[in-house]
């Protein structure tokens, strides 16, 4: 999987993941995630590692009694063992977050028995939604703080609600609305600087 990061760090930087996108192209979804991956990068002098639609589409459909992984699998649960912070894009399909998302998040099963850190325990997790009108948006970014409280990780405050009816992204890395791009930025930023805390927080109970 291909390493989108567009920020020149440290090569030991903590890392920030991303999560999100649709199949069949570079999406509203994706493009949105990635302006909040950079802002963590800027904020937090973060690596920045993003899985979109592309990536996603490579991961099978999760079997929890399979007893191999494809090497796609284990790139993914690897990297998110890796990563001090994540953020999660979900475009809003029929009032819910999309199959390949939720199926991407299923596979963190795989770290049910980590000692350090089962799931995504004490994780700081941005929360981005996509969709064409208001309503699915609201519902998605539900559902997706319900997904990451299950797996033990810590919701940002803020999550970006953002209605591509309204809203169109460009290649370049902006969009047409500064407001929304301001958004996504606070993701990105309050990812960072929630991770440093989380990481003492971790320390503590683990040491």
């Amino acid at each position: 999987m291909a390493d989108a990061a567009a920020i020149d760090v440290r090569a030991d930087a903590p890392l920030v993941v991303g999560i999100g996108g649709t199949i069949g192209g570079v999406s509203s979804t994706e493009r949105a995630l990635r302006i909040a991956l950079d802002a963590a990068g800027r904020e937090g002098g973060f690596r920045t590692r993003m899985f979109g639609g592309a990536d996603m589409a490579r991961l099978p459909l999760y079997d929890p009694r399979a007893t191999t992984r494809t090497p796609d699998e284990i790139e993914f649960v690897e990297t998110i063992r890796q990563a001090s912070a994540l953020i999660i894009a979900s475009p809003g399909y029929h009032g819910s977050i999309s199959g390949v998302v939720k199926n991407a998040l299923d596979l963190l099963e795989e770290t049910a028995r980590d000692v350090d850190r089962p799931y995504l325990a004490d994780m700081p997790v941005g929360l981005i939604a996509t969709a064409y009108g208001w309503q699915a948006t609201g519902s998605t970014i539900a559902a997706l703080r319900s997904i990451v409280h299950a797996l033990r990780g810590w919701p940002t405050p803020f999550a970006a609600a953002i209605n591509s009816q309204l809203t169109k992204f460009d290649e370049e890395g902006g969009a047409s609305e500064p407001a929304v791009v301001e958004q996504l930025c606070m993701v990105g930023r309050q990812v960072a600087r929630f991770a440093p805390l989380a990481k003492q927080m971790s320390l503590r109970t683990n040491g």
